[in-house]
């Protein structure tokens, strides 16, 4: 593998767990951050020798709150090879033309449209597919759970149909403005959720979602149904989500039956910020019966795209030509899991 010089443009849930990634890497040097504004966060990344790029127009406010920048947006832009936009949901397409101008490759998150990028992306499904492109859009984290599991299905047999319902968190922990306090919201109150159009940029498959908005900020939760072309056990299908990357079953009986417990066990392994980039899938909610498979899972919306947005950096910079090599990379510089976690 070469190298390939990246700066992240926002450092916020999604960026700074990015930047910490890409730091880890050893085919990738971490140029540099945007921040907009002079607050903590931009301290902390001063703090851990994080370069920091501001817009031109904010230059004097930094200075004032004491961190010095390196430079503006586009003296980033100018130092480096990919960008990875970590703006808010909205934003990244009006970097799009700046990004162009400087002729880098660019990753948008799952915020944005999928038209903001050449191909949507998730690492089991098309990392092929996407070696080589201009841009990239890393599909949402809810997106990316379902992705994760069906495209490992559609490993062993035809996928007739998917139906699912997420339960949504109605923010993130840090968030104090935003979500139910005391109510269970449909998000939206039709069908299907833009769960299923997302999945559809990725996976040409029959799927309806539907999604409620709980009053929590640790995880969402999915109830998963699939019907296959094949006959399926529920032994093998234990097997196959053993064996898939990022994917990890947990067994109730160990008392992680919650996602609250599933945060404090994040802690107890000592990830950083309670991180939990795998799948987590409830080993004991499988089921199958015929072609009926059936199953809960619980997704870490604060970091389980990160992983995705490193392997998006290979795939346009062609550092790893296989989905298997940039997995093995990876999830090994991340400390990923895979297999049982169970008694």
């Amino acid at each position: 593998m070469g190298s390939i010089r990246v700066g992240v443009n926002g450092y916020g849930t999604i960026g700074k767990r990015v930047a910490d990634a890409i730091k880890l890497q050893p085919d990738m040097e971490l140029v540099g951050v945007v921040k907009t504004k002079p607050d903590y966060s931009s301290m902390v990344a001063n703090r851990y020798g994080i370069n920091i790029y501001v817009p031109e127009n904010a230059l004097k406010k930094f200075e004032e709150k004491g961190v010095d920048p390196s430079g503006t947006i586009e003296d980033l832009l100018s130092r480096i090879d990919v960008v990875v936009d970590a703006t808010p949901g909205g934003v990244g397409v009006t970097y799009k033309e700046l990004y162009s101008k400087y002729g880098i490759k660019s990753i948008f998150q799952g915020g944005e449209k999928p038209e903001v990028a050449t191909l949507s992306f998730n690492t089991l499904c098309n990392y092929e597919e996407a070696l080589g492109k201009q841009s990239l859009r890393v599909v949402s984290c809810n997106t990316t759970a379902l992705l994760r599991t069906l495209c490992a299905l559609r490993g062993i047999s035809r996928i007739k149909k998917v139906r699912a319902t997420i339960v949504r968190r109605a923010a993130d922990p840090k968030e104090v403005k935003k979500g139910p306090i005391n109510a269970i919201v449909p998000n939206p109150p039709k069908i299907p959720s833009h769960h299923a159009i997302d999945v559809k940029t990725v996976l040409d498959i029959d799927i309806i979602t539907m999604a409620v908005v709980v009053p929590t900020t640790l995880m969402h939760l999915h109830t998963v149904y699939v019907e296959l072309e094949s006959s399926i056990t529920k032994s093998d299908i234990e097997e196959l989500f053993a064996n898939t990357p990022r994917v990890l079953l947990i067994d109730s009986s160990i008392g992680l039956k919650s996602t609250a417990e599933l945060i404090e066990l994040a802690r107890d392994l000592g990830r950083k910020r309670n991180d939990i980039p795998e799948l987590l899938i409830w080993q004991d909610s499988i089921e199958a019966k015929g072609t009926e498979v059936m199953w809960m899972h619980a997704v870490h919306q604060e970091s389980i795209v990160v992983p995705e947005n490193i392997d998006a950096i290979r795939a346009v910079a062609q550092l790893a030509h296989k989905a298997s090599e940039t997995i093995e990379v990876t999830d090994r510089t991340l400390g990923i899991l895979r297999g049982r976690l169970t008694s």
